[in-house]
């Protein structure tokens, strides 16, 4: 029957705090909105890329109304993350307002994993039948996928850099994701369905306090705030490709993940070309056959 996964209990890896931060229910709701060279190496896995035998990975993405559009930072952790360790999923479009399609999960956000294995049944979710075990919450994902596919290369590069890997993961969350949604909270707002839009406007703007045109209001106010709050990531990657070293890792994923939330939904460019974090957005961009430079985005004229 469908095993719904508890926080790091089944995981080797044990941490008790899978990434509880500062934020509301969908991740990108900061509660206190005012309180947040060359070409490197990019790992690769030989051999078969899907997951073998009958198992199969599902997996609930945040969609715009162009369905296709899948602009949730947090789900492109996990997008990268499979990339990584050469794994494919079926991805599922999902709103905001579709609570109710993921409520076998015990989540209200997305991402979702599915991993279907045929030895574990099936069970009735709503008017679904779901297989095997169900994880929510990127992080939790992201060592999940560590734990069940050890044999793949690393998504960390080792146990010893999991608690690193944590630290940047809750830096972005909580001090890069609240920085930028203050540039591009209107595009996402144009952009995703209609359904979604009164839901989205009440809820962000009961986070920030002000209406969503005001918070975006002063746009080179936010610009350049975030360039200081990017000072770390930019001081690193003077020295080096990627964040987590000579190739990108799951550290790089979670932000990357922020800059395809802009990438996707917003013609805003929030970096200069002389950044080198520009220069590493576009390594990553070209990662594993370009698998986000040739992501859907809300503005078909645009890459």
């Amino acid at each position: 029957m469908l095993q719904t996964m508890p926080p790091a209990k089944r995981l080797c890896i044990d941490f008790s705090k899978t990434g509880g931060t500062a934020f509301g229910p969908d991740k990108d709701v900061p509660i206190r909105a005012h309180g947040r060279r060359g070409i490197g190496t990019i790992p690769t896995v030989r051999g078969e890329t899907k997951v073998k035998g009958t198992e199969k990975l599902t997996l609930y993405e945040l969609a715009a109304a162009d369905r296709a559009v899948r602009f949730s930072p947090h789900c492109w952790k996990i997008r990268m993350a499979l990339a990584h360790k050469g794994l494919e999923a079926e991805t599922i479009p999902w709103l905001f307002t579709e609570k109710e399609l993921i409520a076998f999960s015990g989540s209200r956000t997305v991402p979702v994993l599915i991993h279907d294995q045929s030895a574990l049944g099936d069970r009735v979710a709503g008017n679904q039948t779901v297989s095997g075990e169900v994880v929510s919450d990127s992080w939790r994902i992201a060592l999940y996928l560590e734990e069940r596919f050890p044999a793949r290369i690393s998504l960390f590069g080792g146990v010893n850099s999991i608690p690193l890997a944590e630290f940047i993961n809750t830096w972005a969350d909580t001090a890069l994701l609240p920085s930028l949604a203050q540039i591009i909270l209107m595009d996402i707002h144009t952009h995703i369905h209609e359904r979604d839009r009164d839901y989205f406007r009440s809820s962000r703007e009961k986070a920030f306090g002000k209406s969503l045109e005001d918070v975006v209001a002063d746009k080179p106010a936010h610009l350049a705030a975030l360039k200081q709050v990017l000072t770390p990531v930019r001081r690193t990657l003077r020295n080096r490709e990627f964040i987590s070293g000579a190739a990108p890792a799951y550290a790089d994923y979670c932000v990357f993940g922020m800059f395809m939330w802009v990438r996707c939904i917003s013609a805003i460019e929030p970096l200069e070309s002389d950044d080198p974090i520009f220069a590493w957005r576009d390594r990553m961009l070209d990662a594993f056959g370009g698998l986000a430079r040739n992501a859907a985005v809300a503005d078909r004229g645009r890459r």
